[in-house]
Parts: structure tokens; C-alpha cells; sequence
């Protein structure tokens, strides 16, 4: 079974009377008249304009895998996790089927999230080093996690139009960040991709020539805002995804990975925490 709006599920920000979005039209005003990260994360959160991810996402949840067969699945949309004003965006490619479509948080519950939270946990971004279930305890420090495509998708793969659907909320929640994010990782060529067209989208003045994807490639961007303390650049890390199939073959290791954070952590430096700065005056 699906997990119902209004049931009580930890961290649903949904209700009885959150809009739903059933076409590309609905999600694009939807989306575009958020006024906040909470809002956008309630409403993407029972989107379900894209009739193959619904029936493959509520397939999975009521089908389930053998090892979870007395656990109630999420089997609804996964949406972004962490600070509202966050200094550190990581940018991921969709929920796994039995990991966030199960647990009902991004990258967690799969070995994936294993590896993506020891490392933010060892440069400073989250307060333990697993992510088990939506109720674990888990806190973000400075930082949120989001997707790209916020259902999981048959065999990971997105088509092109759900991407794009999907990414009129991603658009919505990079404009809602815009004046605190100084650091954005991607993570995997999907991810990358897509986070150059949500922020281009979205204001950012990105690099007219996307930069190939590839481990530790850099390049920056400037936001779309004049706030004050607001990042006058933002750094765009590209990163190779946790996926099993890089870290069982060595693709990537822990020290790769932890060179991105660790970069991460270094470029935001001394200004971590601005965002809980009170302008004088």
C-alpha cells in the first residue's frame, strides 16, 4: 500500500487539501506559485502528472521486495531533505525503488545513501553517518539533498519528458535556495545535466558551454539574487554517483568521494552558517 496523505508518515508535509498536480500545465502553476520550500515540497509530494512513474512508483510499494515485505512503502514522490537555507545543494538522480520509494526520504534505506551520508557526515554536513528511515534521527547541517526526478523510475531511467516535467519543480526549488546556496553537487551525468537546465531556468547565469561531466570537474555560476549576504558565485561540483555499480567496482571510493565534500566544505568555508547571521541595522 501507498503511504496516505495526512497518515502521520515522518517528515509528510502533505494534507487532505495539498493541490495535486495531474498534467505537465498543473505542475508548471503549481510549482511556479510556491511560496516557500515547505509548500513546494508538500505539493510535489502527491504529483502525479507522469502516468508511467505513478504506475511503476505505487507497482513497487504494493508488490515490494521479499526483505521488506512487512514494511509499509512510501511509493509517493521523494522530495528534498534538509536545511530551507541550505549552503550545500547535492543534487542526485531519483529515488531508489526500495530505498527513498520505500523509506519516503532521498538516499535513504540503500547502500547509495550508506556511502553519500558517511561522507557528508565526515566533512561536516550531517550529524550521523547513515540514513536508515524517514524517523532515524538524521539531521542535515547546512545542506539539503535533492532530485532530479522525484519518482522512481523503471530501471532508473527517466524518460526526457519526465525530466523535464520534473524539472519545473526542481526550477521552483533552486529559485526558493538561490540566496544562501554557495556550493552545488551533482551527482552523475543525469544530475549535472539537468542541474545546469533547472538553473539556467531558474536565473543563474551558468556557462553558456555546459562542461563535460566528469569526477571533481568544477565550474561556477552566479544566482539569480541581490540579497544581502547572498554567494556572489556558486560552485557547480560534478561527482560520480554512489551507485553499487561504481562503488563495488571501484569506480568510485570513499576517497573520492570524500574529496568533493571535503572541497565542498572548503569553498563554503568560514561562511557555513551565514545563514543564521542577523544583518545589523
Amino acid at each position: 500500500m501507498v503511504a496516505e496523505v495526512g497518515t502521520g508518515w515522518p517528515g509528510d508535509l502533505a494534507s487532505r487539501s495539498t493541490p495535486v498536480a495531474n498534467t505537465v500545465d498543473d505542475v508548471r502553476r503549481l510549482a511556479g506559485s510556491a511560496p516557500s520550500v515547505d509548500h513546494l515540497s508538500a505539493r510535489s509530494s502527491v504529483c502525479r502528472a507522469c502516468p508511467r512513474l505513478v504506475t511503476w512508483r505505487e507497482k513497487v510499494a504494493d508488490q515490494k521486495r521479499a526483505a521488506y515485505t512487512g514494511e509499509p512503502y512510501w511509493g509517493r514522490p521523494i522530495v528534498g531533505f534538509g536545511s530551507d537555507r541550505p549552503r550545500l545543494l547535492v543534487l542526485g538522480l531519483a529515488p531508489a525503488a526500495h530505498g527513498g520509494n520505500r523509506t519516503g526520504r532521498i538516499f535513504t534505506g540503500d547502500r547509495s545513501g550508506d556511502w553519500l551520508m558517511a561522507a557528508m557526515h565526515r566533512a561536516g554536513f550531517a550529524n550521523q553517518p547513515t540514513s536508515v528511515s524517514a524517523d532515524d534521527g538524521l539531521d542535515l547541517i547546512d545542506a539539503r539533498i535533492v532530485a532530479a526526478v522525484r519518482c522512481a523510475p523503471p530501471s532508473n531511467k527517466p524518460t526526457p519528458a519526465e525530466r523535464d516535467t520534473c524539472g519545473l519543480w526542481l526550477t521552483r526549488e533552486l529559485s526558493l535556495v538561490a540566496s544562501t546556496v554557495r556550493v552545488v553537487v551533482a551527482l552523475g551525468g543525469f544530475a549535472w545535466n539537468a542541474m545546469f537546465d533547472a538553473m539556467r531556468t531558474a536565473g543563474y547565469q551558468v556557462p553558456p558551454r555546459r562542461p563535460r561531466f566528469g569526477h571533481c570537474v568544477e565550474t561556477q555560476a552566479a544566482p539569480p539574487t541581490l540579497e544581502r549576504y547572498a554567494p556572489e558565485t556558486v560552485s557547480l561540483l560534478a561527482c560520480y554517483h554512489p551507485s553499487q555499480q561504481n562503488t563495488f567496482t571501484g569506480k568510485l571510493t570513499v576517497a573520492m568521494l570524500d574529496e568533493v565534500f571535503q572541497h565542498a566544505a572548503e569553498v563554503i568555508g568560514d561562511r557555513r552558517g551565514v545563514s543564521q547571521v542577523t544583518p545589523a541595522g
